[in-house]
């Protein structure tokens, strides 16, 4: 029952116990946040999500549980503000509550912490009304605010108030005064927010690109670049030397392209970003790939592997020897299927080594090695010196030229199995492709067990996609059979509160598997087209690409559409 008389500390106590017990939170995370709390009055959860300890969802539901408040979703704030006028905005931002709905009696109020009593009074004299409340997610309240209210974001009013109106681009050559720039707490938190909200965003990566007049951020969700809210253009120079300060780049050096890696914790998980810059016109461009260790796939169906694909993609893996290739463009999922496939053939009996730049995620059991071209370790230098050090499996980052694919191809024929990615559009292209690279034809012959080429379409959100009846003229097109009696379904994007209206939510890979056979080994010693070698390949059983996407959209996993956007140019 809520109330003044609650026991505020022995509340806490129950929250974090069953946040503990469903472990969302680890006891030891909750013993630092105690001891950081002591000479401040801020509440438990509010610190453990600041902190990045546990996450605003997992909070709410233990709150909603332990007061018997419902949660408010996304969809259920109101199109328009409620009491506009009666109550101040700032007031309204400051405690962390919206007005959602009002009767003849009754005040629905949203909140971040529902124990306010000293604001739920503040409502019910406001209004004159007995107040209901409701569980509020911060991002979520945040969001209605900008939109209710066509307020700039909390923390830009921030910066905005507390930097200067302008900065000479002649001070920024000073790198003391770029360092302060960078270390003032506005751009401190705005840079947080910028990582925070793109990996509440579920993005992949964040754009930082700076032009005449003005700064354009955006997220990559689902391999679809978004706008986002913009900082003003005269903090640019901070908020990249910010960036470049946590990555541990040189920001004095702006002439050339910088490489970096920083680490945070976000709703109680650890993410590393890895950041790249480079100079353009107008100043540096920052790009921040976001790489969450959790999300690794363990098993290959989740990656889009059928019953079809998986069997004989798996016995490719089995092979003791020869070379795997899985190839397509950049931000096709490559390095992610390779690494899934190093989890399944990791274990005591075998040793495992791969040569990456740059080594996206750790993996407990597998020497990992960072090439450094600076120094002369090249992927080639490296690979020499594994093969004396009796590796079992192999995993080569990329095969970027002859050299490196000749100790491939050696390392396979002296019985290691080999792991790799090329960047063609095709399956049947990356054996030309080894061609024009210079490896012999009997070589590519006698050492490629297979190829695996992928591309990654966006997944239909699965509470709002929507079936729709194939036309006959189209299901005959693509050869999708003659029964005119039974219906053939698609499923298209209609947009929720789950997928934030876009219809979409996650990806999954459509694929095109080619297993080595005599057929077309022929096909390669005579240095066949790609088309003669794919026309083959089909023939022997391969399934395309486009096939492979139509089925997953018969299946409800995408759409027709993302299928032809993706595959078009295979």
């Amino acid at each position: 029952m809520l109330g003044d008389g609650i026991d505020r500390a022995a509340f806490e106590r129950s929250l974090a116990a069953r946040l503990i017990d469903a472990r969302k939170l680890e006891p030891s995370a909750v013993d630092r946040a105690w001891r950081l709390r002591e000479n401040g009055d801020a509440p438990l959860e509010a610190l453990l999500i600041k902190l990045g300890l546990v996450s605003e969802r997992d909070v709410a539901e233990a709150l909603s549980a332990l007061l018997d408040l419902p949660i408010l979703s996304a969809a259920e704030y109101p199109g328009v503000p409620i009491l506009d006028g009666k109550i101040s905005k700032k007031f309204l931002r400051q405690a962390a509550v919206l007005p959602i709905s009002i009767d003849a009696d009754r005040l629905c109020l949203a909140m971040v912490d529902p124990l306010d009593e000293m604001t739920v009074r503040a409502m019910e004299m406001a209004s004159g009304k007995i107040v209901d409340r409701r569980v509020a997610l911060t991002s979520e309240m945040e969001a209605a605010h900008v939109r209710l209210y066509e307020e700039d974001r909390p923390v830009l009013d921030r910066v905005n108030e507390t930097t200067p109106e302008a900065v000479d681009e002649t001070l920024l050559e000073d790198v003391d005064r770029l360092r302060d720039l960078a270390s003032e707490g506005p751009v401190i938190r705005l840079v947080s927010q910028l990582i925070t909200r793109a990996i509440e965003s579920r993005a992949s990566d964040i754009h930082i690109e700076p032009f005449q007049n003005r700064v354009a951020v955006r997220y990559r969700i689902d391999g679809i670049l978004r706008d986002v809210a913009a900082p003003p253009p005269r903090l640019r120079a901070a908020i990249i030397s910010r960036i470049k300060i946590m990555a541990k780049l040189n920001i004095a050096e702006r002439r050339l392209p910088q490489d970096g890696r920083l680490r945070t914790a976000v709703q109680g998980r650890d993410f590393d970003l890895r950041v790249a810059t480079v100079p353009t016109l107008h100043g540096e461009c920052v790009v921040m790939r976001i790489l969450d260790r959790s999300s690794l796939v363990h098993d290959l169906p989740s990656l889009g592997f059928g019953p079809e694909m998986l069997p004989p993609f798996s016995a490719l893996l089995d092979q003791p020897q020869g070379i795997l290739l899985v190839t397509g463009p950049t931000g096709s999922g490559k390095t992610t299927t390779l690494y899934t496939s190093l989890m399944r053939l990791n274990s005591p009996e075998k040793k495992l080594f791969t040569v990456e730049d740059p080594i996206e995620y750790q993996l407990e059991g597998v020497n990992q090695i960072q090439v450094k071209p600076q120094i002369g370790l090249s992927f080639a230098h490296v690979l020499r010196a594994i093969l004396r050090l009796d590796p079992d499996i192999i995993m080569i980052g990329e095969m970027r030229d002859l050299e490196t694919a000749e100790i491939a191809i050696q390392a396979a024929l002296t019985g290691h199995l080999v792991l790799s990615t090329l960047h063609t559009n095709s399956a049947a292209s990356t054996i030309t492709r080894l061609l024009d690279m210079g490896v012999a034809e009997y070589l590519v012959a006698s050492t490629v067990n297979g190829v695996l080429s992928q591309r990654l379409v966006r997944r239909l959100c699965e509470h709002c996609r929507t079936p729709y009846r194939v036309l006959p003229e189209l299901a005959r097109q693509l050869r999708l059979g003659e029964d005119r009696e039974k219906a053939i379904h698609f499923f298209k994007a209609r947009g929720c509160e789950h997928c934030q209206g876009t219809g979409y939510r996650g990806r999954v890979a459509v694929l095109e598997l080619l297993q080595m056979s005599d057929g077309l080994r022929r096909l390669i010693l005579q240095r066949a087209a790609a088309h003669e070698i794919h026309r083959a390949a089909v023939g022997e059983g391969m399934r395309a690409m486009h096939d492979d996407g139509i089925v997953k959209a018969l299946a409800g996993l995408t759409s027709f559409e993302e299928v032809i956007r993706v595959t078009r140019e295979v």
